[in-house]
């Protein structure tokens, strides 16, 4: 024992790594007890745990073991409050995602990810909904961590000082500790890959699998691989461009002489049942996190009064899919109308913002005047950036209404009530030629503020999502009782849509029941009081849409014109829930993985997904859709004809 005392700082490292990690996992595991037992296989989370934890300790000690054994002990007494602050900094990084990882859990059913370093570039949005909604839990997190770092500075010399050992023992031991922490780092010597994030799942719970895993780890690991991110084929499997998109265009109900230009795939015309003089204009409200459960005419909680009435005006969409978990994927389905793919949105990326498809882009061709009009900062997310690169002509945001002395402000912006009155008032001046807008909304939204008196609180506590949702709804109310009253109303085609749910989560690899979401269109020629019951996504609304402004449109979009849909069409939806692909045809869903072989289910409803046999066809589909939007990203022939 004595031999190896030259590496207790590193053994103190791995037994409080190890102390901490394990500790978070059986308490993350009480909270989450009746959900985790529901997995008959639900102890792995231990065994698998304890192998991640070394994993991720034995990569950080690489450095210290090497320099610990090939230093003689002169030189580690010139050094020795590195090793100290170098363990240190990792204990406590270790710790703080540890004491994170549950509220983030709680919003997002999932250990913290790449999500929670984007959120990081965001501080005063964050911050704000952090001392607002989760300020308990900061406060006991804080004491926590002081009270460690007390502990920890005060016994570092201790605990992480080198020790003296003889130089010749230390360099024998040395291809010992080598091969322990390489064996510990891959965790196998059999298999040609090392052990990863993908090897720990076991179960077709979500949940279950993550906390397995360390939340160090798994933000470590989101980090590295963006490099693969956009790169269907090394996370999904390989597929030839051409038979990807040719399995796209099957699914997409266009005649093989409507598609117009080989050099860009899936260009193609959609022609309209009647050619007006001036098209109508296009209004988009797209509402933050409207999930279907909280929509009293999709069977939901009695929220949405004011929706449940205009659903009487128009087409009610009441089988339609988000197809991802972020304001920016929804963007991404409703404005381009684009697949979801392994990377970020397109929202976000660099290809794609400029001469990337837009509706904005495509109706500005057609002499449309183009607007973005939101309550928060246009540069959350990117949005502004892409906005503009895209086709937008005018960007209205939260330095917009700072001259509006009896607005209401909160975290994320000014409130939905005053986006719709400063929508309204835009575009009565808009009254010279066609135009197109997309509205979003904030006030549903963590930590759901509104102003007072416009409700009857649903909830006692004011600030809840189901009272946020109620206020969502009264402003849905306010803007069409404000637009009935203007010109420009009756020539104007209304899309009201969610652009995902609030919190996905559940206990199947895609929680599929928290991807349904409400579209409600209403204006000239649409069906009033009809419901659209066929399975849909929400990358099929914005071609819908376009059926019917009155004229013919030339655009590059997959999704399909569900008023042309044939009767016998199953209805398709698609779904992205982290890292994992949700493709489904009617009620049969196959679900991708990274470096996993698909699944198939058939559903018996939207909680329940019965293992069945995988269609490889429909595989081949599932992925054909992947690699394509990665294709048409990459090679930027996503656009419009002409455009640069």
């Amino acid at each position: 024992m004595k031999k190896i005392i030259y590496l207790k700082p590193m053994l103190n490292f791995f037994f409080l790594g190890l102390l901490i990690t394990t500790i978070s996992r059986f308490v993350l595991f009480i909270i989450y007890k009746d959900r985790v037992v529901q997995t008959a296989d639900y102890w792995m989370i231990f065994p698998i745990g304890l192998r991640m934890d070394l994993i991720l300790l034995s990569y950080i000690s690489f450095l210290p073991a090497l320099l610990l054994s090939v230093l003689p002990h002169y030189y580690l007494e010139k050094i020795k409050k590195f090793f100290a602050w170098y363990f240190l900094s990792f204990l406590f990084l270790l710790l703080f995602m540890e004491l994170a990882s549950h509220d983030f859990i709680n919003e997002y059913d999932t250990r913290p990810n790449k999500l929670f370093i984007d959120y990081l570039i965001y501080p005063k949005e964050v911050l704000g909904t952090l001392f607002k909604s989760y300020l308990s839990s900061m406060i006991f997190s804080f004491i926590l961590i002081a009270a460690a770092l007390y502990i920890s500075v005060k016994n570092a010399r201790f605990l992480f000082y080198p020790k003296y050992s003889d130089y010749k023992t230390k360099l024998i031991l040395f291809p010992l500790v080598a091969f322990l922490l390489f064996f510990g780092a891959r965790s196998s010597l059999v298999s040609k890959r090392p052990f990863n994030a993908s090897n720990a799942i076991f179960s077709t719970d979500q949940l279950t699998n993550n906390l397995g895993l360390n939340s160090l780890y798994t933000v470590g690991y989101a980090l590295y691989s963006i490099k693969n991110e956009g790169n269907a084929e090394k996370m999904y499997g390989k597929m030839d461009s051409q038979e990807a998109l040719a399995r796209v265009k099957k699914y997409m109900n266009v005649a093989a002489g409507d598609f117009l230009d080989p050099e860009l795939p899936l260009f193609h015309i959609q022609r309209a049942d009647t050619i007006l003089e001036r098209p109508y204009n296009v209004v988009i409200f797209l509402q933050e996190s409207l999930g279907a459960e909280y929509v009293g005419s999709l069977g939901g909680l009695p929220l949405t009064p004011e929706f449940d009435k205009l659903t009487k005006e128009g087409l009610l969409f009441t089988n339609l899919y988000a197809t991802g978990t972020r304001s920016v994927r929804g963007i991404e389905a409703v404005v381009t109308g684009f697949l979801p793919s392994p990377s970020e949105s397109v929202v976000k990326l660099s290809n794609s913002q400029t001469g990337f498809y837009t509706l904005a882009q495509n109706l500005k061709e057609y002499g449309y005047d183009t607007s973005f009009i939101y309550g928060g900062m246009a540069n959350f997310d990117n949005m502004a950036a892409f906005f503009n690169g895209n086709g937008f002509k005018t960007i209205i945001d939260e330095a917009n209404y700072k001259d509006d002395k009896t607005a209401f402000k909160g975290t994320w912006g000014y409130s939905d009530e005053d986006l719709a009155v400063k929508a309204n008032a835009y575009f009565k001046s808009k009254a010279e030629k066609p135009f197109f807008s997309l509205l979003f909304s904030t006030s549903n939204h963590e930590p759901f503020e509104f102003p007072d008196g416009r409700i009857k609180l649903y909830d006692k506590n004011k600030n809840t999502v189901n009272n946020a949702m109620k206020y969502a709804d009264f402003s849905i109310g306010k803007f069409f009782e404000l637009a009935k009253k203007e010109a420009y109303y009756k020539n104007t085609i209304f899309l009201v849509i969610a652009d995902h749910n609030t919190r996905t989560y559940g206990k199947n690899l895609v929680p599929i029941n928290k991807f349904h979401i409400p579209a409600l269109l209403i204006g000239p020629n649409v069906p009033k009081g009809i419901d659209y019951a066929k399975l849909c996504s929400q990358i099929d609304i914005a071609p819908t849409v376009l059926s019917f402004i009155g004229m013919d449109v030339k655009n590059p979009m997959p999704g399909r014109n569900l008023m042309k849909l044939p009767e016998r069409t199953a209805g398709r939806a698609i779904m992205q829930f982290h890292n994992n692909n949700a493709f489904r045809v009617g009620n049969d869903v196959v679900i991708l993985q990274p470096n996993k072989e698909p699944l198939q289910f058939k559903m018996q409803n939207d909680t329940v997904l019965l293992p069945t046999k995988l269609n490889l066809e429909m595989a081949k589909d599932a992925l054909g859709h992947i690699t394509a939007a990665s294709y048409l990203y990459q090679e930027r022939k996503y656009k419009m004809k002409g455009q640069k």
